[in-house]
């Protein structure tokens, strides 16, 4: 399916693409002397730019089977052009690019046989796991291929330093900072480093420090 473009004057009252694309997809319909229809039962909006929902099929007011739906979004509020907003959707056996879907719907979702929906939520939990790994301050990270810096320089190995949940990056020579994008995607490891413990000696005739050497 293509890109269903429109106005906000179009969006039915909705303010925001999260709110029109739960509407979107909760709808109930009569269908061979019953009904059917689908139920959003959580969805996120990724900055805007991609949908994630958790979608539950309905049958005469029975629940079914619930499967992810994934859709490209374009919000510009301002957009002089008269076309606010759009969005391009697909369900997950169609195995989507973007994989950055959150847990929470994703435990939502029945099981599944479908090979691209099979594949597509082993890459969301991959990712999920990948934002999870704990990078301390100052460790050393080496990247599977070269990272060309700013000043025309490739390295793979750079020191880590933290600010709060942001990330600087020093190369070995000292330059920097460096920020990378998209880093908990790239391929990455933290290199294991020998520390050196300063040694403290106990001066004599300080019982305590006596007791601490010999403990």
């Amino acid at each position: 399916m293509g890109w269903l473009e429109m106005s906000r004057t179009s969006m039915g009252g909705h303010d925001t693409p999260k709110a029109y694309l739960d509407a979107q997809f909760t709808y109930e319909r009569a269908v061979d002397g019953g009904t059917r229809g689908h139920k959003v039962l959580a969805s996120s909006c990724v900055n805007n730019r991609v949908w994630y929902g958790a979608v539950q099929q309905v049958e005469n007011g029975v629940a079914g089977e619930v499967f992810a739906v994934v859709c490209l979004v374009k919000w510009n509020p301002r957009s002089r052009s008269g076309y606010h907003f759009a969005y391009k959707d697909m369900d997950e056996s169609m195995g989507p690019h973007e994989a950055e879907c959150p847990e929470r719907i994703l435990d939502l979702l029945t099981e599944t046989d479908r090979p691209h929906a099979l594949d597509w939520r082993a890459r969301c939990r991959a990712a999920i796991a990948s934002r999870r790994r704990d990078v301390p301050d100052g460790a050393l990270v080496r990247f599977e291929n070269p990272l060309t810096c700013g000043d025309g320089q490739e390295a793979t190995d750079f020191r880590v330093r933290k600010n709060g949940t942001k990330l600087r990056f020093f190369r070995a020579d000292g330059a920097g900072p460096y920020r990378v994008r998209n880093f908990y995607k790239l391929s990455w490891s933290i290199v294991p480093e020998t520390k050196v413990h300063r040694t403290v000696f106990a001066r004599a005739g300080d019982p305590k420090k006596e007791m601490l050497k010999c403990a």
